[in-house]
């Protein structure tokens, strides 16, 4: 059969995570049906071998950073939509399908799976700041942090190609208007966020500065789209979060802006290290 879409999953050392993807793409999926290529750049693990293993398409480089790696699985493709998926996370073939069938309806152009956070060994102050982070309207209207996005053609051209920023989902999202846009609620990926406070500081203030970077290129976000003290607020009145967890949700946004700003003024705002307190436990 035809494929339905292709499925690009930049990879950087994901030799622990990626067997769980490719498991779940494998499983259910019929012959033929999803045109898979792994791009595993600058790795120094077993990543491009696990690919191979799991019949899909791969493609090495020694050129690091995931623009580059999914310009270079972009270019092979030859069907639309177009699925990317992080090599970090989780998605069945069911959740691909209705991805893909989202993207078919007339003036959509970008949909997104709703994140489910897998919070096995994660600290319970970084656990808070997820809850959090799960409830914002953003996140739920978007399914930004999924790690994963479909593009048809015309959500294609809007955005690619990516250029080499720091945040290439965000500039994704950006290039595609709100109302273009769909968060499948019957497609879920599965996303192992940061495990420690440490390690969830780096993460957020790698995004502050590649969302400055992208309001410098002129990406800039929808209005309403940053979640202020007063979203934290109303979240909390309503009853959706507790008021512990918008409090260390407060505290840990002042600390990473914080932390940004020095990145800043170090020179280091380019720097996006693996947090490899997000990795999935091997498969055996």
């Amino acid at each position: 059969m035809a494929p339905i879409a292709s499925v690009v999953i930049p990879a950087h050392n994901e030799e622990r995570s990626l067997p769980r993807l490719l498991r779940a793409l494998e499983e259910g999926a019929e012959p033929g049906e999803l045109d898979v290529v792994v791009v595993a750049n600058a790795c120094d693990d077993r990543t491009a071998e696990v690919a191979a293993q799991a019949g899909v398409r791969v493609i090495e480089t020694e050129v690091a950073g995931k623009p580059h790696a999914l310009r270079l699985g972009d270019d092979t493709c030859h069907t639309f939509p177009r699925v990317y998926v992080d090599g970090d996370v989780v998605l069945p073939v069911a959740g691909i399908r209705a991805l893909v069938d989202a993207v078919s309806r007339p003036g959509t152009l970008m949909a997104a799976p709703r994140p489910v956070l897998d919070l096995e060994g994660v600290s319970a102050l970084a656990r808070r700041v997820h809850r959090v982070w799960s409830a914002l309207p953003t996140v739920r209207a978007t399914g930004v942090g999924s790690g994963v996005f479909v593009l048809n053609e015309a959500g294609h051209a809007a955005a690619f190609p990516v250029p080499d920023v720091l945040t290439d989902d965000a500039w994704v999202h950006r290039s595609v208007r709100p109302e273009e846009k769909t968060v499948v609620e019957g497609a879920r990926s599965i996303v192992r966020p940061a495990a420690t406070v440490p390690a969830l500081l780096r993460r957020r203030a790698r995004v502050r500065l590649g969302h400055r970077e992208l309001d410098r290129l002129g990406k800039t976000a929808p209005a309403g789209a940053a979640a202020g003290i007063g979203t934290i607020v109303a979240l909390a009145r309503s009853g959706e979060i507790s008021k512990v967890d918008g409090a260390c949700f407060a505290v840990v946004a002042v600390l990473d802006r914080a932390l940004a700003v020095f990145r800043k003024f170090r020179g280091d705002e380019k720097n996006w290290s693996t947090d490899n307190t997000s990795r999935f436990t091997p498969v055996t």
